[in-house]
């Protein structure tokens, strides 16, 4: 994984205009409303957090939004949950003048009188405080300044900006990008990020939105996101809990044509490794960019009987807070290891574990190793970015998951959240 401002240059995207500004959400001034504008339209796929209690932004794209996308719209500082009617209408005052703002731009700029874009071409996204009243006054008197802000052209310091002004905790901008050649022609895949805490995603407060210049279906872009999401998006965990907003929403602006794309070809696999990529770069980000963390923390998870069992017992592990305080202890205590392990409610055999810091054998047949070192592991413990690798001995499925520590900073963050 990358470090922030080491990442691959994020591609310019044809077909995508980007506009960030500030609505006066927060107290600071701070860029807090975007637009994501597709001039020809795009295509769509789009997976939603699988929380009972969800955001009224996706209720509403989901009674609302077909299939060809004109514009993606994004708040932070209110997560538009549990406000009712008034969150719901706020969207649809918002989707109106939106639209109407579009239309007259295009108009203007296309000299066209029959330019019309409608509100179900728009979508929306929210991230924020859940149970506030929705600023739809402040968003509506920034819909002019939005639009006018849009850019053709995005560079890095676009990208990034974009990406900031996503943000709620999250401490840095998350952007990653992917370059590929398919057929003799130049692919290009962007995406932002945002997400710190209430990261457990079952689609994680995240959100993430991903462009590519290549012809794709919604059909098979629903293809594709669906089986990359299980190893990227819903391979991480910062507190084991699942937020009411999460969106990953993936667009295609049509504009490269390459024949035989799809989700079961030659070339459609090229493109979803390069997706795949994307996907994994900002899911890493969003747990290295956890609240108050300090360690970045991979747990493998090898040879279990099935794919879902290795699955439920890297995340018994990853989302113990008995685990993550030992790491951000930098204290060795495969103990908690083995804890997480038995209460995932997985039958295992004990004699067969294999657990692994690092490159450190810690306990196998059934005890604690005999090539044990506690000063080596204590040392290995500093390191920034720790492995965690459970070998049970019982099959070939294998998994992987991410997480991070618990530090003191993630309490002092969560106590002063609706303060900013």
């Amino acid at each position: 994984m990358s470090k922030m401002g080491d990442f691959q240059d994020p591609k310019h995207i044809e077909g995508v205009e980007v506009s960030s500004v500030s609505a006066d959400l927060y107290k600071n001034g701070r860029d807090d409303l975007t637009l994501f504008y597709f001039k020809n339209g795009a295509n769509c796929a789009v997976a939603y957090t699988a929380s009972s209690i969800t955001s009224e932004s996706i209720s509403w794209n989901k009674k609302n939004t077909k299939k060809n996308i004109k514009a993606l719209a994004v708040n932070t500082k209110n997560a538009n949950t549990f406000t009712g009617k008034q969150g719901h209408s706020s969207l649809d005052e918002i989707g109106k003048l939106l639209a109407e703002t579009l239309s007259i731009r295009e108009k203007n700029v296309d000299n066209k009188k029959n330019t019309s874009i409608k509100t179900s071409e728009i979508m929306f996204a929210s991230t924020g405080v859940i149970g506030e009243v929705f600023p739809v006054e402040k968003i509506k008197s920034s819909i002019n300044n939005l639009v006018e802000n849009l850019r053709t052209n995005q560079n890095k310091l676009i990208w990034l900006k974009v990406a900031s002004a996503i943000m709620t905790t999250d401490t840095k901008p998350k952007v990653a990008s992917e370059e590929i050649k398919i057929n003799g022609k130049t692919i290009k895949i962007t995406g932002v990020a945002k997400g710190s805490g209430m990261i457990a995603p079952n689609l994680a407060t995240m959100l993430s939105f991903i462009f590519t210049d290549a012809d794709i279906s919604s059909i098979n872009l629903n293809k594709f996101l669906k089986r990359i999401i299980k190893n990227t998006f819903n391979a991480i965990t910062v507190d084991s809990d699942t937020s009411t907003n999460d969106t990953v929403a993936l667009f295609s602006t049509r504009k490269v044509k390459i024949s035989n794309l799809n989700s079961s070809s030659k070339e459609g696999l090229k493109f979803e490794e390069a997706l795949s990529k994307v996907c994994l770069e900002l899911a890493k980000q969003i747990v290295v960019d956890g609240e108050g963390a300090k360690k970045f923390v991979t747990v493998k998870i090898l040879n279990a009987k099935s794919f879902n069992r290795a699955k439920k017992i890297a995340f018994s592990i990853a989302n113990s807070p008995l685990v993550k305080t030992a790491i951000a202890g930098e204290d060795p205590n495969w103990g908690r290891i083995l804890m997480g392990i038995g209460k995932s409610g997985e039958k295992v055999d004990p004699k067969k574990i294999i657990i692994k810091f690092g490159e450190f054998v810690v306990a196998e047949k059934g005890k604690i190793s005999d090539t044990y070192d506690e000063e080596k592991l204590k040392e290995y413990m500093q390191w920034p970015s720790i492995i965690i690798e459970v070998d049970l001995n019982q099959g070939n499925d294998n998994y992987e998951c991410y997480t991070c520590d618990f530090t003191h900073d993630y309490i002092n963050i969560n106590a002063d959240y609706r303060r900013s």
